[in-house]
């Protein structure tokens, strides 16, 4: 199997590649950045990794440079807004919200040294309350706010303690002010309202890492990754419109997801009309899936899923050692661009990634789907 190494740390080094994000730039470039994780990953006073890196390539992923490096910057995600690069995310594992601009296609950065440079939400010091987290999930435009979701893991307990939040602004606000932007209340996982599958006696249940999307109906939803004892599920949360207040959807709050007990990306496609999503599921749901399987999926109402194909990785590779996983995407025209953590070829494991690759999906929308009878929602 050859793969697109954007960057690699071998595992001896006990470094491991984390959290990939991609963004097209305007002028034809493509940036990926990453964090780092892992024991001898870099860290800040407080003993927690602070890290992130980005590389960019001029010749369509053919060959990568790294162009930045950013300390107080972790678990982040870029887009495009305004003319300029953005990066979101937070100052390191369990940080403040904090957000960056660069008007040089990424070399060079803002520095999120107060409320009106780029210090949108504190947290506390030293992993004192609030304990902010995300992933390089989906930014969304939309009725003229930019949309977020975080959480708020308070007290830090895996999974459990994740309260859910989204953040937004107006799209003509000054993005680094702090006062641009709004918060709704944190949620915490509702287990009473969960199906009995996802009881999990050994790590307990929690959500994570979620997308926020425009439904077909209109209404705005937080959908999240949840931890569970068997399959794949999400959870979906209702964003008021004023984007201040978070409820569990009272009609579906747990749905069957494909690949929903790892992190995923979902987005729409306004031209196929479809939401699509690239994830560690398989076709079957019910088994133990691995993240040695990567695979894309699509929807035409966010809650029932159909298999599209198989992206990187085989039913041969070793689960323990390999995987492809965290992966962030864009469209790019006819294609899908990606930039996964992937372990691989001498891994520590396969969650403790070794590389940083680059992928693309030629011609998605000509896929055609493959309904999964275990992936419908059921009324």
């Amino acid at each position: 199997m050859n793969l697109n190494t954007v960057a690699f740390s071998p595992a001896e080094s006990r470094i491991y590649m984390g959290s990939p994000s991609i963004l097209r730039l305007p002028s034809g470039s493509i940036l990926i950045s990453h964090d780092h994780f892992g024991p001898a990953a870099p860290r800040n006073e407080h003993g927690m990794p602070d890290r992130t890196f980005v590389y960019r390539s001029g010749d369509d992923g053919a060959t990568w440079h790294r162009v930045a490096g950013m300390t107080g910057q972790w678990w982040s995600g870029l887009f495009l807004h305004q003319g300029a690069v953005w990066i979101l995310g937070v100052s390191a594992e369990y940080g403040h919200i904090v957000i960056r601009r660069s008007t040089d296609d990424g070399a060079t950065w803002t520095q999120p040294a107060d409320s009106s440079s780029g210090l949108l939400f504190a947290g506390g010091p030293g992993g004192e309350s609030p304990n902010y987290h995300c992933a390089p999930v989906p930014v969304l435009f939309h009725s003229g706010r930019i949309w977020r979701a975080f959480e708020d893991n308070t007290p830090r307990h895996w999974p459990q303690g994740f309260q859910a939040c989204v953040i937004s602004a107006g799209e003509d606000s000054d993005l680094l002010r702090a006062d641009s932007w709004i918060m709704t209340n944190k949620l915490p996982y509702v287990p009473d309202a969960d199906p009995p599958e996802l009881k999990d006696p050994k790590q307990g249940e929690g959500w994570l890492e979620g997308n926020v999307v425009c439904a077909p109906c209109g209404e705005l939803w937080n959908v999240l990754r949840v931890n569970s004892g068997i399959g794949d599920w999400g959870a979906i949360l209702r964003i008021s419109e004023d984007g201040r207040h978070l409820s569990l959807h009272p009609d579906h709050p747990f749905i069957p997801f494909p690949g929903g007990h790892t992190k995923f990306t979902i987005r729409r496609d306004p031209e196929s009309n479809r939401y699509w999503t690239l994830a560690n599921g398989t076709v079957d749901p019910l088994r133990k899936v691995r993240r040695q399987l990567l695979s894309l999926f699509s929807s035409t109402d966010l809650l029932s899923w159909d298999f599209q194909r198989r992206v990187v990785g085989d039913e041969s590779l070793d689960p323990q050692s390999n995987g492809f996983q965290y992966v962030d995407w864009q469209f790019d025209g006819e294609d899908i661009i990606v930039a996964c953590r992937t372990a691989w070829n001498g891994a520590h494991n396969f969650h403790d990634a070794n590389h940083l690759t680059f992928h693309v999906i030629r011609r998605f929308r000509d896929i055609p789907p493959q309904a999964l009878p275990l992936y419908r929602f059921k009324v």
